[in-house]
């Protein structure tokens, strides 16, 4: 056998299999940004577009019936976290920080998702997603995070949501029954 010089390529050799290019790049180089990247994008733009039409057009705490008493749209500013949770006057920068932080890891837990798993990165856009919007609310207005999804019956209210909060849930949800399959 013929030893060539590492600058020569030896002409007796065949190139590689697709999949043994892949398994060759840096995990970094396997996401596929073609369904993150717009997933998590559109969660930002509907959830903003939602948000300022409702403030534009509703009355705080004035609740507006869609399908009955079951579904309603009620404005309300949510300065702490899910489900109304406080820390007082240092809610805004505490959550602040804490959605920076989650935000930092979701990215790169999106990048160490392999290039053909697209549920996880599904989950993961969803939840940067929903991340950012309610991050966007925060740092915009004093008066906290825009909600305004308000369901139940007349004797039971769920928390009043927004679409941000919808696509953390199920993004979190999903990415909770992936890694519970594996």
């Amino acid at each position: 056998r013929r030893v060539f010089p590492p600058d020569v390529v030896d002409p007796t050799r065949r190139a590689p299999a697709p999949d043994a290019i892949y398994m060759s790049m840096p995990e970094s180089r396997l996401r596929n940004p073609m369904l993150y990247w717009p997933i998590a994008a559109t969660s930002v733009v509907l959830d903003y577009i939602t948000k300022r039409m409702v403030e534009g057009r509703l009355v705080p705490h004035v609740a507006h019936s869609v399908f009955g008493d079951w579904f309603r749209l009620t404005l309300t500013y949510n300065t702490g976290a899910a489900m109304n949770l406080s820390l007082g006057t240092s809610s805004r920068v505490v959550f602040t920080v804490v959605a920076i932080v989650m935000i930092t890891v979701i990215v790169q837990m999106y990048r160490a998702t392999p290039r053909n798993d697209y549920w996880q990165a599904t989950a993961l856009a969803l939840i940067a997603g929903g991340a950012l919007g309610n991050l966007l609310d925060r740092l915009r207005s004093a008066r906290g995070v825009v909600d305004f999804i308000d369901i139940g019956t007349t004797g039971w209210r769920f928390w009043t949501f927004n679409i941000a909060d919808s696509g953390v849930t199920c993004g979190a949800v999903l990415l909770a029954l992936l890694i519970l399959s594996r």
